[in-house]
């Protein structure tokens, strides 16, 4: 599966993260406790009539459906990382990753870089100029 790096899933990035823990924590649960079990109701013939009969057991599809959600996330991020990882300029890169893998804040970012006396530096002249150099939107 190809992904395609765009500015929102940029801006999503940070996100993914802290829900593929959560999301995993779920599927656990559901392995481990009762959470993954549901019932159906399922007609019974052998009177002849049909009787209505709760049926319990684990929720299949709804784990597989949930497993392939943090497989999902989990592609859009490792497509992410790799993407920041193959910057050739190293002062863009590193801006790159304090921002969306480290989390770091702008004001943050522009005083290690070298730019303190003016936050939006790396925003602005780094950060959003390689993403118009490249059509990325």
């Amino acid at each position: 599966m190809r992904i395609k790096i765009t500015r929102r899933l940029l801006d999503e990035y940070r996100k993914l993260k802290r829900e593929i823990p959560l999301l995993e924590l779920e599927l656990r649960e559901m392995q481990q406790g009762d959470n993954g079990f549901n019932n159906s109701t399922i007609f019974d013939y052998r009177t002849g009539e049909p009787r209505p009969q709760s049926v319990v057991g684990f929720d299949w599809p709804l784990y597989e459906r949930r497993e392939m959600v943090v497989k999902n996330k989990k592609a859009k991020c490792k497509a992410v990382e790799k993407w920041i990882d193959a910057i050739e300029d190293g002062q863009t890169r590193c801006v790159f990753r304090m921002f969306y893998i480290d989390g770091m804040s702008w004001e943050k970012i522009a005083g290690k870089t070298g730019y303190a006396s003016s936050p939006d530096y790396p925003r602005l002249y780094i950060r959003d100029k390689y993403l118009r150099d490249n059509a990325i939107s």
